[in-house]
This record gives structure tokens, C-alpha cells and sequence, in this order.
């Protein structure tokens, strides 16, 4: 066996070389974990009612911790009859958190936009999704803060759920950018695949928004049975006001207290919703699972939205229990993540034909 030379040596892969935008990947990564994280927490937030644990914002009633505004809770807790409203301290406390994670997330997309200019020669990539990112970040920061100062309009709120998911879209995707191409055995079958993923991706999108007006309204519960509703297959229903969107909490545009009818009305359109995602998508997850290099995230797609109707109908037959109505927002976005692989990889199999 011939011995290797100085030359010979030097040109061999060095072990613990890294590869051009190894940080700046990284970063991305836990930048998108702690987005997936700040959902769920953003629902749990709100699904205990600490959306208004503290009446201002950025700080709490000025103050930049909850321990340090305690008197003006405690006095907040007398004035309205004890804790069981708006306000108490552990509800502050949940609130400020969730405040002190999207700060620090916001911070971290800065650094990832700065990054992304700095290397983009290395990276051999456009900038501008990064750069995206910072405005769409600065957009829920605003929506935050109108969440509280507009004291939880369903408009507002829902809107900012969906920044959060699109900030998460915008995330995973840049985070596809920084993986090696996938190769396909063959790119023709994967890239049939783009118009029904593209489809797929639309009706989890709207579902989403079906899902975030169903919650921030409170109608989660206006059915308690399945497959009926109110003991009925088709209840009486107001879809006006249920869907009249520039409106006040719990009112109708006119400011009249929203009927039951209305909120039934929300519920079974997001019913509706479920029903046409189990089939479209699911239709289009057994399409990935029979076709050549997209089989595994079929499979993780109809498993994903198989666990997403198991956890919808828990939280009606088990009145919304706590944990299961977090994890149906954070199953939400891992069904949005994964159909958003499936468009990526349809699309760049396109691309090699």
C-alpha cells in the first residue's frame, strides 16, 4: 500500500472540520425550537386566562417583574373580588414570561438577519428571508401589545397567533435552506407532488386560523358532543356575528353580548375545517407515503393529523382539559412544519428536471 505524502495528507476531509455556516445553522435551529415553544406557551397563556395578568405593556403596571408590581396586583386582586379574574400573580408571572421569551426571541432573529448578510457569500444564499423574518417579528411584538391594550380582541389575538406561525413557517424554511439538497432516487414522482402539497399547506393554513378564532373566542366548548352538536346534527347557528371580525370580546359589532348561537357558529365551521383537512390532507399524505424519496414525511403527516383529530376530540369529550388543548396548538404547528417540508422538497425535486 502506498504511503501518504505531506500533499496527500493535507488533502484528505479533516475530522473535526466544520462545514461553511455550521453556527449560523445552529442558530436557526434554536431559534425555531424556542418559536415552536413560545406557541405552545403563548396557548397556555391564554387558555388560563393570563392574557391581561398585567394591564400594560411592555413592563408589568411599570415594572419590569411581576414581584416588583405587587401591590398594584394585590390592590388589582382586591377591586375585582379575589383571583378568579384577570388578574393575580401568577397569572403576571405567566404573562411576563411569555413576554421575556419573545424578547429574547426577537433578539435572536436579529442576529440571524445580521448573520445572513454577513455570510451570505459563504452560504451562497439570498438574505432577504432572514431580513423577512425581522419584520414579521416587529409585527408581533406591535400584535402583542395591542393583545393587551386592546384587552383580547379576537381579531388581535388571532392575528398574532397567526404571526407566530408564520414567524415559525418563515424559521423552518430558512432552516431547510441550511441542509444538504435531498437527493432523490428519481425527481419526477416527487415533483407531481407540488400542486396537491401547495394544496395541503392552504388548508392547514386556513384551519389554523379556523382553530386560533375558535379559541380566542371562547367556543371551544359551545359543542360538547361529537358527532353531534348540542345534541343536534345541525344546531341553531349565527354566522354573522360568530364571523364579524372587527368587534370586542364576547360582543356583537353592534356591542350587544354575543349570542350562544354565535359561538356554535364558530365551532362548526372549524369542525367543517377538520373534516376537509382529514380528507385533503390526508388524501395527500397517502400520495407522499406512495411516492418515491417523500415516503416518510407522508407517513409523519397522516400520523400527525390522525394524533391532531385524537387531541380535538379529547378536548371536546374531556372539556378542554388543559395539556391536551396546549399540545393540539403545538400538533397544529408540527402539521404545518411537516407539510411545509413536503412543499419544499416537491419544489426543489421540480427544479432538477
Amino acid at each position: 500500500m502506498q504511503a501518504l505524502t505531506p500533499q496527500t495528507k493535507s488533502d484528505l476531509p479533516q475530522r473535526n472540520q466544520r462545514p461553511a455556516g455550521h453556527g449560523y445553522r445552529r442558530l436557526v435551529e434554536v431559534t425555531l425550537v424556542l418559536t415552536l415553544c413560545l406557541i405552545m406557551l403563548g396557548a397556555w397563556v391564554r387558555l388560563t386566562d393570563a392574557g391581561l395578568g398585567c394591564p400594560d405593556w411592555p413592563g408589568c403596571y411599570g415594572k419590569l417583574t411581576p414581584t416588583m408590581a405587587s401591590e398594584h396586583i394585590e390592590k388589582a386582586v382586591e377591586a375585582q373580588g379575589g383571583e378568579h379574574g384577570p388578574v393575580s400573580l401568577g397569572k403576571a408571572w405567566r404573562e411576563m414570561i411569555h413576554r421575556y421569551i419573545a424578547a429574547g426571541l426577537g433578539l435572536l432573529i436579529i442576529a440571524i438577519a445580521v448573520m445572513a448578510w454577513r455570510k451570505r457569500q459563504e452560504l451562497g444564499q439570498s438574505a432577504w428571508l432572514a431580513t423577512s423574518l425581522v419584520g414579521v417579528v416587529i409585527l408581533q411584538g406591535l400584535f402583542g401589545k395591542w393583545t393587551v391594550t386592546l384587552l383580547l380582541k379576537p381579531a388581535i389575538v388571532t392575528g398574532h397567533l397567526i404571526g407566530g406561525m408564520l414567524t415559525f413557517s418563515l424559521l423552518l424554511w430558512l432552516w431547510f435552506r441550511q441542509q444538504p439538497r435531498h437527493r432523490y432516487v428519481d425527481a419526477e414522482p416527487a415533483a407531481a407532488l407540488l400542486t396537491p402539497a401547495r394544496l395541503a399547506l392552504a388548508m392547514v393554513a386556513l384551519q389554523i386560523f379556523l382553530g386560533g378564532w375558535t379559541s380566542t373566542n371562547y367556543a371551544a366548548l359551545a359543542c360538547t358532543d361529537f358527532p353531534t352538536c348540542q345534541g343536534q346534527w345541525w344546531p341553531d347557528a349565527n354566522f354573522r356575528d360568530g364571523f364579524h371580525f372587527f368587534r370586542e370580546l364576547g360582543k356583537t359589532g353592534d356591542g350587544a353580548l354575543l349570542p350562544l348561537q354565535a359561538l356554535t357558529g364558530i365551532h362548526l365551521v372549524h369542525r367543517i375545517g377538520a373534516v376537509l383537512v382529514l380528507l385533503i390532507v390526508g388524501w395527500v399524505g397517502v400520495r407522499a407515503m406512495r411516492t418515491e424519496g417523500t415516503e416518510r414525511i407522508g407517513m409523519a403527516i397522516f400520523a400527525m393529523l390522525l394524533l391532531q383529530w385524537a387531541l380535538g376530540l379529547a378536548n371536546i369529550w374531556l372539556s378542554l382539559p388543559l395539556p391536551v388543548a396546549v399540545a393540539h396548538n403545538g400538533g397544529a404547528a408540527v402539521l404545518l412544519g411537516l407539510v411545509l417540508m413536503l412543499n419544499y422538497r416537491s419544489f426543489h425535486a421540480g427544479l432538477r428536471l
